[in-house]
């Protein structure tokens, strides 16, 4: 499949796949993954096997995961990116920090902005929730118009 900006859609071991939902978490979030550096489908599956291990989340869903052309800093690789829907107790400022554990956790570095990275991880959107921090913004920015979100997001609820 092609979409203009989008190269290619795949699917992987754990991208693609509805897990099903757990009744005892009390917050919904959309969680956008990237990256272009490295085996990045092998790392996607690894993070969604590390968060099943990790009892403060429950997955729920996986989009597939799409190839697009870099934005912002754009001599770079293409990125592969999908989207992860998920359950959780916890803040949203506390899963903020969970998500960053886990980009240090697959050996994300920040050398500059819309770098080449191995993993970014974003809270999209967080139990319909709007939080405007300098740490976090709910809804992300760039959430409703990149395609990097909304084609995996819209392949994930059709």
């Amino acid at each position: 499949m092609r979409l203009d900006g989008v190269i290619n859609v795949s699917k992987s071991r754990y991208f693609g796949r509805n897990f099903g939902k757990a009744s005892d978490y009390k917050y919904h979030a959309y969680i956008g993954v990237g990256g272009n550096l490295g085996n990045v489908k092998k790392r996607f599956d690894n993070l969604i096997r590390a968060f099943k291990n990790d009892k403060r989340l429950w997955v729920e869903k996986t989009s597939p995961i799409i190839k697009n052309k870099a934005f912002g800093y754009t001599n770079q690789p293409d990125f592969l990116n999908a989207v992860i829907s998920l359950q959780t107790s916890m803040s949203s400022n506390m899963l903020l920090k969970i998500m960053q554990h886990y980009e240090v956790k697959f050996k994300r570095q920040r050398s500059f902005k819309n770098a080449p990275r191995t993993l970014d991880l974003d809270i999209l959107y967080y139990s319909k929730k709007v939080r405007k921090s300098a740490r976090l913004m709910v809804p992300h920015v760039g959430a409703s118009d990149r395609l990097s979100v909304i084609v995996p997001l819209g392949m994930m609820i059709k």
